[in-house]
């Protein structure tokens, strides 16, 4: 990890770098990048690189168009899987104005504020993910098809699994980039595939979640296979979910995630009585709303200390520490703005000592007379988040308002859709 220029540029020269990618993302998480020549690094580092950022869907008109780029020196990587002749070092980068504000839509900072916040509260936490993926295979022309790469089922070995050696390809591509991978295994959907690798302060799990996605994408097509985390690729099999764990500490490095804790109660409490509201961001797609109530995806607003179907878990480690596992997002999020938005649901609990209810052992088959049920499409979720004072005080009024216009105009396009499936393979499965 470097922290200062004399540090990267060091390390430009010792391992022959030769291409600069700065990497950033738009709103909706879709990542973006500018590539410039090694010897333009030591200018990006003192006054960043400038954009169009009327080209990025919901950044700026064409009147005020222009924005930087400002590299984060701790974030630099070199892409393994590029030449190791005139090698390519990927960096990530803050997103400011010409006069070296910062821009308010750019959610790697939206993050960042929300950890400063609790941090202001006396805390701070770490977060991890579990994301899951299909492999599908190509076509003659290299275009994805909807056939999974095998008929494999939970935690299946080869011959049957036939992505082993693609998970442990990424596995040891995370390893290089810093990323420590913890399991891999075959998922229960044809195809599937899950890999969980360690926990880090939030926006570092943000940025290492997103290294992730484009590695396995890459890996997967040099492979000749296509990797998609659409949340429900193939209706009757598993969704990918993304299972954000939180661990919530005091200033004295104390846990503070568990239900028999009044402070860990209240955090708990904020996250789920926003859920409504905040959904609109952890599922963000019409397809994802497919997945909830199956295959173990979450259906009522409710916790419980062990049941996988229930929206929060709250499983103990070894250690006896507890930790929050919210299981709603998916694959299509923008992972800096569902975490900011969870800490900022958790900040929201402990400020109004919000009491957190009793734990819940349903299946989502049943019809339970009084439980509340998340969203069940992309329209509900935009009328919750337009509604919300909550979202209102956390997020920038232009970027919430951007989010819900776009979101209202792609779930119009869906309702008018003749063939909705065909609609969301077409906007989704090549991108997500």
């Amino acid at each position: 990890m470097l922290f200062s220029f004399d540090d990267i540029m060091e390390y430009v020269e010792e391992n022959d770098v030769k291409f600069i990618r700065l990497v950033f993302f738009d709103i909706f998480g879709s990542m973006k990048n500018i590539s410039i020549i090694s010897t333009e690094l030591p200018k990006a580092l003192e006054y960043g690189v400038t954009f169009d950022a009327s080209e990025i869907n919901g950044f700026m008109n064409i009147g005020e168009s222009d924005l930087l780029l400002k590299p984060d020196p701790s974030t630099a990587e070199i892409l393994p899987w590029r030449p190791q002749q005139d090698r390519v070092l990927r960096i990530f980068c803050d997103i400011c104005y010409p006069d070296g504000r910062t821009f308010e839509g750019d959610s790697r900072n939206i993050l960042k504020r929300s950890v400063d916040c609790l941090k202001e509260l006396g805390y701070s936490c770490d977060i991890g993910s579990e994301c899951k993926f299909y492999l599908f295979e190509l076509d003659e022309y290299g275009n994805p098809t909807n056939k999974p790469h095998d008929n494999g089922t939970y935690y299946d070995v080869a011959p049957v699994d036939k992505g082993e050696n693609i998970r442990r390809e990424i596995c040891l591509t995370l390893e290089e980039m810093g990323i420590q991978p913890e399991s891999s295994y075959h998922q229960a959907g044809p195809g599937q595939h899950e890999i969980v690798f360690k926990y880090g302060a939030p926006v570092e799990a943000a940025d290492h979640l997103m290294t992730f996605k484009n590695l396995v994408k890459t890996i997967a097509h040099m492979n000749g296979l296509f990797a998609s985390f659409m949340p429900k690729p193939l209706q009757r099999q598993n969704g990918n979910g993304i299972f954000v764990n939180l661990s919530l500490y005091d200033t004295d490095g104390n846990s503070v995630i568990d239900y028999n804790n009044e402070t860990g109660r209240q955090f708990m409490a904020g996250i789920l009585n926003h859920i409504k509201e905040i959904t609109l961001f952890l599922n963000p797609l019409t397809n994802s709303y497919s997945r909830f109530g199956e295959f173990e995806a979450p259906k009522f607003i409710t916790w419980s200390p062990q049941n996988r179907q229930q929206l929060m878990r709250i499983p103990k480690n070894l250690a006896g520490d507890c930790r929050l596992e919210l299981r709603s997002p998916d694959g299509g999020a923008n992972p800096y703005l569902v975490f900011a938005l969870m800490i900022y649901a958790g900040i929201d609990g402990i400020k109004n000592k919000m009491i957190l209810g009793e734990p819940v052992n349903v299946t989502y088959k049943e019809d339970i007379e009084g439980l509340e049920c998340l969203p069940q499409n992309l329209e509900t979720a935009v009328n919750y988040a337009k509604d919300s004072d909550f979202l209102k005080n956390v997020l920038p009024e232009n970027i919430l308002s951007t989010y819900i216009e776009n979101k209202k105009i792609e779930y119009d396009k869906y309702v008018k859709a003749r063939v909705k499936e065909q609609y969301e393979r077409d906007l989704y499965f090549g991108s997500i």
